[in-house]
């Protein structure tokens, strides 16, 4: 089996495989997958994009001239990022959102 992590979005079903394959291959492709499905809300795999936005943002936005030295950029940037025990604040309320959207 091959484990396949995706969100709730509508078209991270099997179904949709039978969109785009014969129905054999569909079934063939479905069969070898294990679909494992996040959190609607505040799900670790948000968490993790916005771990990797940062580390972007912090570590990666110019030029690395080798894996080696990518490497040990990372392993530095996640040694301070750990050490500063950041966390994701999941306070936004609907009011807020619509406030921030003008609704």
């Amino acid at each position: 089996m091959i484990p396949l992590l995706v969100d709730n979005l509508n078209i991270h079903t099997p179904s949709v495989l039978y969109e785009v394959f014969s129905p054999q291959e569909a079934g063939r492709i479905i069969r070898k997958l294990e679909f494992h499905y996040t959190p609607k809300h505040a799900s670790w795999l948000n968490q993790v994009e916005i771990e990797l936005s940062v580390l972007s943002r912090q570590c990666l936005e110019r030029r690395i001239p080798n894996v080696g030295i990518l490497s040990s950029e990372i392993a530095t940037w996640e040694s301070q990022r750990n050490q500063q025990k950041p966390s994701v604040y999941w306070g936004f309320k609907t009011k807020d959102t619509r406030k921030k959207m003008q609704r």
